[in-house]
Formats: structure tokens, C-alpha cells, sequence
């Protein structure tokens, strides 16, 4: 039987394409294709870095400290291209969702959210598809296609900066502040891109995001989540709904392999954590699945000893969802209950629902077919 190979890049076609590089990958390019020494390929590098990511520029002919010579070298060889965006909607809640094409069949989503974190925050997305089948959200029901590389996974922040004209980067009045991993994929089965491109959005001569508004979540990767903390120093979210192993079997699956105990010592181990950097615990408002006081007051127990805040979903509905969104007046008794425990329990504004840009409902059609010759197919049968 044929696997799929996760770990292999998609093929290119054409010239390279700078975007998304890191500075050693764009040295050892630059070095490669001029037969430069290791001195002048870093000085290169410098340079495009801060024009590619500062500055946003894609046209090698404005690089202006870069000599002309080595600008036309470039050009005849090189590219710093964006990936197309084929759909980009806007909420009537300000958010945007952006269908973004990577390459034949292949296309994520992400989403802006403004208003939140300093600023304003993207959640990218880290696979074409998912493994997980979380049973309230809409991507798991999406067979996994393959893994994103790490260009893949920064070319979603450039292309959201290019429609949020937010070059040069670095603006006290940015928008865009925060980067959350929460998009298609379980991150954690996707690191080393992932460490990478966070690697690369952090980077203070460039787009220049802290780390610290940088959020990778994960529904409980266990044995990688030490080296997530060792090797990025994100924050860290953990997409937990249950209380119990029971019930978290059934909405989160990969329970049956990482259970609640082994999750929150891993949680009480991670890399930093502490007061100024709190663990969050996302959890689901499920009519009467979850949402009970007493689940409330079990959440409290389970949380002890761990430096944390927890995010209260209201579950965003999608076509065929086997589960209801509780009822506002039951959030906020089981965020009073957590209040009342001193946790911060924000309930989460739902934002996007009306483009399916929500916690839980990003899903592409890039199993079957492109998303666009769907919409194509069903705007002929109106």
C-alpha cells in the first residue's frame, strides 16, 4: 500500500523563490549561484532579508544598496513571489479569511482577526488538512493532505501583510501583532517547518514579531511539546474541551494515546512557563456536553499548580456539526465558577461565523478539487 510521505517537499517548478527562506537558506542559494565566499553571501543575505521581510519588496530592481549588477543576476534567477490568493472574504465583524492556493489542488485558509492580542492577530495554518478528527470542528473532517513547508507557513503572514498594507514591518501602529498556530493541522506533528518559520516571523530585522505573540496550539502532542518550548519559546495553547478522559476520547481523539495526566504534566513541565507566561487552555462550550458546573469545577482541579488561563469557545456551528453551542447564560455561569477560582476565563467573541472563518471551521477542498472549481460547479447549478 502507498503512504503518504509528510516529511517530503512539494515540488517546484521554475525560479527559486526567496520568500519564506531563512537567512542561512538565502546565504547558501546566494553563495551557490554567484560563487561567493561565506563573508559576502551573509553580507548578501543581509541585505535581501531586510528587503524581502522589513521592507515586503518583490522587485529585485528597487533592492537599491544591492549593486545593479547583482540585482539583473537575481532577476534572471530568482523570484520573491507570494503564493495566490484565490478568495478573500471580509466579516462583517472586520475579519478576513483568505483562501490561499500553494499549488495544483493544494490550498489552506487563514484568518485576520483585528482586535485581538496588541493589535491584531493571524491564525496560519500548519498542514493542508488534519490528522486528528476532533469531532467539533470542521477541519478535522478533512483527510490530511500533506505538511506545510516553512515558506508555506510565512508566505501566509506575507500575504496578509500585502492586503493589510503593513510594510514596512516593525510599525508602532501595526495591525497585524500577533501570529496564532490555531488554523488547519496540529502544528506539533508539523515542528520542524513550524520552529522554522517562527524562526524567520520573529526575526527582529524583518517582520519582527516577538515570540511572546507567537501561540502554537496543540491538542496534546505530548512527546513534542518540550522541544517546542526548547526551540521557539512560543506561548503555548492546549485545545483541551474535557475534563476527563472519557469524554475527551470522544472529542479529542488523540487522548486514546496522550491521556489528561500525561497532557498536564507535560503542561506543568513546559519550557518558561510561569506567571508572566501562563499556559491557555482552550475549551469548547458544548450544550449539555461539557458545560456543566460541575465540569467547571473539575477544570479547576485539573488546572491546579499550572500558571494558566483558559479561553471559553462558544462552538461555531457548520453543516452537518453533531453538537450545539451552550447557551449564553451557561457560559457565563461556568466562567463564573473559574472567575471565582482565580482563573481568567475570557469567553471568546465569536468572530467570522458568518464566513466561516470561526474557531473550528476552516476546511479547503483541496482533497477532492480546488475550492474555486467548486464554487465554479455550484454557481452553474443555480
Amino acid at each position: 500500500m502507498a503512504t503518504l510521505d509528510l516529511s517530503k517537499s512539494p515540488e517546484t517548478t521554475g525560479p527559486l523563490n526567496f520568500a519564506g527562506m531563512t537567512r542561512g537558506e538565502i546565504a547558501g542559494v546566494l553563495g551557490e549561484a554567484f560563487g561567493l565566499d561565506e563573508k559576502k553571501a551573509k553580507m548578501r543575505a543581509t541585505q535581501l532579508w531586510r528587503w524581502i521581510y522589513h521592507y515586503g519588496q518583490t522587485d529585485f530592481s528597487a533592492m537599491t544598496d544591492i549593486a545593479k549588477e547583482m540585482r539583473a543576476g537575481l532577476a534572471e534567477r530568482f523570484v520573491v513571489a507570494r503564493p495566490e490568493v484565490t478568495e478573500r472574504l471580509v466579516s462583517v465583524d472586520g475579519t478576513r479569511k483568505y483562501l490561499i492556493r500553494l499549488g495544483p489542488g493544494v490550498e489552506v485558509e487563514c484568518v485576520f482577526i483585528p482586535d485581538v492580542g496588541r493589535a491584531g492577530a493571524l491564525c496560519v495554518s500548519s498542514q493542508v488538512g488534519c490528522t486528528l478528527a476532533c469531532t467539533f470542528c470542521h477541519t478535522g473532517t478533512q483527510k490530511l493532505v500533506r505538511n506545510l513547508t516553512s515558506a508555506e507557513i510565512v508566505n501566509q503572514v506575507m500575504a496578509v501583510k500585502d492586503d493589510l498594507e503593513e510594510w514596512p514591518s516593525g510599525k508602532e501602529d501595526r495591525r497585524l501583532s500577533n501570529i496564532v498556530f490555531m488554523g488547519m493541522g496540529e502544528p506539533l506533528y508539523n515542528l520542524d517547518n513550524v520552529a522554522k518559520a517562527i524562526d524567520v516571523i520573529s526575526d527582529g530585522d524583518g517582520i519582527s514579531l516577538s515570540r511572546r505573540r507567537i501561540t502554537v496550539s496543540t491538542s496534546g502532542v505530548v512527546p513534542e511539546m518540550h522541544r517546542l518550548g526548547e526551540e521557539t519559546a512560543a506561548m503555548l495553547a492546549i485545545s483541551l474541551h474535557a475534563t476527563n478522559d472519557p469524554l475527551r476520547n470522544e472529542l479529542v481523539p488523540i487522548n486514546r494515546k496522550y491521556p489528561i495526566a500525561e497532557l498536564m504534566e507535560a503542561c506543568r513541565n513546559y519550557p518558561g512557563v510561569g506567571n508572566a507566561r501562563r499556559i491557555t487552555f482552550e475549551y469548547v462550550m458544548l450544550k449539555d456536553v461539557n458545560d456543566s458546573d460541575a465540569e467547571a469545577r473539575e477544570l479547576v482541579r485539573l488546572l491546579k499548580g499550572v500558571p494558566a488561563k483558559i479561553n471559553l469557545i462558544p462552538f461555531n456551528p457548520w453543516p452537518g456539526a453533531p453538537y450545539e453551542c451552550s447557551s449564553w447564560e451557561r457560559i457565563e455561569g461556568f466562567a463564573d465558577i473559574l472567575s471565582r477560582a482565580g482563573y481568567a476565563s475570557p469567553i471568546r467573541t465569536p468572530r467570522g461565523r458568518d464566513i466561516f472563518a470561526a474557531c473550528g471551521q476552516l476546511k479547503s477542498e483541496s482533497v477532492k478539487k480546488r475550492a474555486s472549481e467548486a464554487r465554479k460547479e455550484r454557481m452553474g447549478a443555480v
